[in-house]
Order: structure tokens, then sequence, then C-alpha cells
């Protein structure tokens, strides 16, 4: 029996994750509830609702939240146009990130190997697997469904509240077959996870550029199909069916893959290296080097296209702006600033966002390979402490600098070819660059935690989210400035709009700089994992 005992290690699947998944479903739902309220104190009249629908209308927007009917831009459009897509990103990260810890990371970690050695079937894990993160996605349509019904707000009906639920549950489902997938396809958790990351990073990529000027191409990304059903709109079912048809097949495929595969193999093998390392290769900055290419790599990439595809929509940001009256009016109170020079401080704090993930993800890796007990095998033999935990810090810091670069030259490259009179690449890269020092304080946090407080490193990336969301949401909210100031990002000036202010990176640098030397203090003294 292939499925044995399935529904045991589904139970055991929900022991394991009972307080991860509720921490996920309670995080997912408040934001969500939250956002409808705070509109309808932000946006009281039809009238302030209209004037924001104008402002959304641009080809910029359109590739950040997708498109939407501005024409009836009641509080229930504006949440489902403004939140839908970046909630749907999000659940389809938690997918990736549960599956991958119950398949593929568990296989690589031995302990698949001991559950099978009990009386249980060959596909009961990942089947298990699934079943836990479908009962999870159907407790989060619901929870969010009648949760948005229940806030009792006009033109927010319980079948687009349902539509709404029932959405982030099918992409969460989406993704966890797309996950399942190429947790058979790679041999290790972190290719799994590299792998599916960046089929939702292309997803939202695919869906960007389609939205603005190709509307066939956009329905090749999943991500188009969430914003398809037109919630508290037209209230559209049928892109969850085409979704939820193309996540079984991928679900049945998984399977098929995993009952023809060998425990630990995977399909995309690894491989054979040479028979002798280098020089570089047999020190710890190289071995690290070696261990996070491949990622490194992808997320230059992906953050490079990302700027391309940013940049390629700024020609026709200029042109929408003539004849829109409000805009013109935007403009003077701009100071003599183009609207693209105004919202190049936009697009650059939610790049330098996500260039902040691929540099903290380099630090963290030192105490993931700690917590897999493969530092001590290094730590045995003459490396020091600092010199083990400086390699990965190089890293890091050099990483930061160049998925700056890269999504400012991407973007500077396709705004210069779309846009008339072109872009000062200056002006770009400066004002890419001046988040650098935000970068290193994130750096810094992660050093520390590794440092002195090890097992609570995970909480950087609330710190990320947090900054994400003040700073993305913080002039629609009307949030206070200290709100934006408690990330080191709110301290940024937003160039070229404003002028350069030195005082305020100075000090984020020399903060980054006391961290980083507080992670090697306690990095040398405390004990190892393992």
């Amino acid at each position: 029996m292939v499925f044995k005992n399935t529904a045991s290690l589904f139970r055991f699947m929900l022991r394991r994750d009972r307080l991860r998944m509720p921490l996920w479903l309670i995080g997912i739902t408040f934001f969500t509830l939250i956002v409808p309220v705070a509109f309808t104190d932000l946006y009281p009249s039809q009238e302030e609702r209209d004037g924001m629908a104008e402002t959304m209308a641009n080809p910029a927007m359109t590739a950040m939240v997708g498109p939407a009917d501005l024409d009836n831009y009641t509080i229930g459009v504006m949440t489902a146009h403004q939140m839908l897509l970046l909630t749907a990103v999000v659940v389809g990260l938690m997918s990736i990130l549960l599956v991958t810890r119950h398949t593929r990371a568990d296989e690589e970690e031995g302990r698949l190997e001991m559950i099978r050695s009990l009386p249980v079937g060959r596909l009961s894990n990942l089947n298990a697997t699934l079943l836990a993160l479908c009962a999870t996605y159907v407790i989060l349509a619901l929870i969010t469904g009648f949760g948005l019904y229940a806030l009792g707000i006009e033109n927010m009906g319980l079948e687009g509240s349902l539509l709404y639920g029932t959405t982030l549950g099918v992409t969460g489902i989406f993704f966890a077959g797309v996950t399942a997938l190429f947790a058979q396809l790679s041999e290790s958790s972190r290719g799994t996870i590299g792998v599916s990351i960046a089929v939702l990073l292309v997803a939202y990529l695919v869906r960007a550029v389609g939205d603005v000027g190709n509307e066939t191409l956009s329905w090749f990304s999943p991500l188009n199909w969430v914003t398809r059903t037109e919630v508290y709109a037209n209230n559209q079912w049928e892109p969850l069916a085409l979704m939820l048809g193309v996540a079984i097949v991928l679900g049945m495929l998984a399977n098929y893959l995993n009952a023809i595969r060998d425990l630990e193999a995977g399909f995309f093998s690894a491989r054979p290296g040479k028979k002798n390392a280098s020089a570089f290769l047999q020190s710890p900055l190289g071995l690290a080097v070696k261990l996070q290419r491949t990622g490194m790599i992808a997320w230059a990439v992906g953050l490079f296209v990302m700027g391309v595809a940013y940049g390629s929509v700024l020609g026709d940001l200029e042109a929408f702006f003539e004849g829109n009256e409000m805009m013109e009016q935007m403009l003077v109170a701009g100071e003599g600033y183009t609207l693209t020079e105004q919202f190049i401080p936009t697009l650059m704090v939610v790049m330098a966002l996500l260039a902040t993930v691929p540099p903290v993800m380099a630090m963290l890796k030192l105490y993931g390979e700690e917590k897999k007990n493969r530092v001590e095998h290094l730590l045995g033999r003459a490396v020091s402490r600092t010199k083990l935990m400086g390699s990965y810090l190089i890293i890091a810091i050099v990483n930061g600098f160049v998925m700056l670069s890269l999504t400012a030259i991407g973007l500077w490259a396709a705004g210069d070819v779309v846009m008339e009179e072109g872009l000062d690449f200056g002006t770009i890269y400066g004002a890419t660059l001046v988040y650098y020092p935000a970068v290193l304080v994130i750096i810094g946090l992660a050093a520390f935690f590794i440092g002195v407080l090890p097992k609570l490193s995970s909480i950087i990336w609330l710190y990320v989210l947090y900054s994400f969301i003040v700073l993305y949401f913080g002039e629609l909210f009307d949030l206070p400035d200290w709100v934006g100031q408690l990330s080191p990002y709110g301290y940024i000036p937003e160039l070229p709009v404003d002028d350069m202010e030195w005082a305020p990176v100075s000090i984020l640098a020399i903060v980054a700089v006391i961290l980083m030397t507080a992670g090697f203090i306690g990095y040398r003294r405390r004990d190892m994992e393992g």
C-alpha cells in the first residue's frame, strides 16, 4: 500500500506545525482584514476613491499590483486591487517553505528514512504533506472570506469575500504542487526552495510585463489568474478552476516521480566535482562561495530582470502623464521633477528591500551550516571562528552591493531605451546605492543574531517584512513617521526628489559596523550547536 498510514502522518505534520501554521494564518488574515478598515477611514467618499483610482491608472502601478475595474473603484475593488496579488505572493512563499520542510528537507536530514522504516507507504509522506497544506488553505479561505464579509463594509458582499479567500487558498495549493514537483527534481532543500522561488518570481515578472503590454503573455502566469478573478467587481470563479486543475496535475506528477526515484536522489543530479580542489576552494571563503554560487546567480539574474521590467514601463508612464490633469498638478507639487523621477524613490525602496534578501540569506547560511553539524568539521582544522564568520560576512556585503547595482543597471538600461529623453545613469545608480547602508544594517543584524542569539536568527525576516509593510503602505495608511523610522530604510533620503543627506546614511553605516563587531565577539565566545 503506497498510501499506508497517510492519515497518521497527516496528524503528525499538523502536530509538528502546531505553532508555525497558525502564525502564518494569523499574520496573513490580520493584514488582509485591517486593509479595508483602513481604506474606509482614509477614503470615506466615492470622490476620494475615484481620485485614488486615477493615481493607480498608470503602467507602473499596473505592473506592481495588476489591473482592476478603476471605473468602479469601491472599497472592495480597492482592497482586492492593492492587496490580493501581493498577499497571494506571500501565500505562495508560505507553500514553498512548508512543503520543502516536510519533503526534501526531511529527506536530506534523514528523518524520512526513519519514517519509512515504520509501516508507512512509499507515497504517504508526500501526500500527507499535500493534505496538511490543503487543509490549512481551506481554513485560510474560510476565515479570510467570512472575516472580510463580517466587516460589514458596503460593496464587500459574501460572494466577493469568499472569492477573495478562496483565491488565496487555491494559490497556496498551486504553489504546494509546484514545490512538491521540484522536491522530486532537486537533490537538496536549498535547490527546491531556490527553483520554486524562481518560478514565483518569473510568474510575477511575466504577469507584470504582460499586464502592461501583452495580455496573451500575461495568461501564461498563474499570478495573472489571481487578478483575473476580478474580486468584488465581476467575481469570476473560472480562473480558480484552471489554477486548481494545474495544481492537481502537478501533484500527480510529483507522486509519479516520487514513486520511481530512490530515496535522497533527484532527477537534477549534481555533477561530480573535480578530483582536486583549487586553492580558493580550500579556503573558508572559497567553500562558502561554492555552496551559495547557484543561488546568488539566480537572484542576480532575477533582480536584473526585475529592474528591466520596471524600467520598461517608464516610457509609458510619461505618455500616461501627458494630458492627465491630476498628474500634471502633482508635477508642479513635485517642484519641477517629472512623474518618472517622482516614481523612482517608490520603485527603489521596493527593489532595495528585495535586494536585501540574498545577502541576508548568504549571512544566515552560516547558522544553517552550524545546525547541520558541518561547521565543526571546519573549526576542527586550522580555521578560526573569526575567519569563518568573516568569510560569510564578506560574501553578504559584496552580495548586497552587487544586487543593488544590478537592479539599478536593469532599471536604467530599459528606462533609457523606452524614454524619449533617456535616463541619467548617475541619477538612477545613486538613488539605488543610497540604500546600501540600510542593507548593511540588516546584514549586521543577521551577524549579531548569529553571534549572540542564534536561535532567534529567523526574526530578521520579520524585520525585513515589517520594513516592506511600513514603507510600501506607510503613505497609503497615513502612518506616522516614527513607524517608518523603526526601519533603517526609513532614514534613507528619497533621491532624486530629496537632497542627499550624509548624516543619517553615515550613522547607519556606523550602526552596521557596531552590529557586525558584536556578532564577531559573540560568535567567538558562544558554544557551537550540534
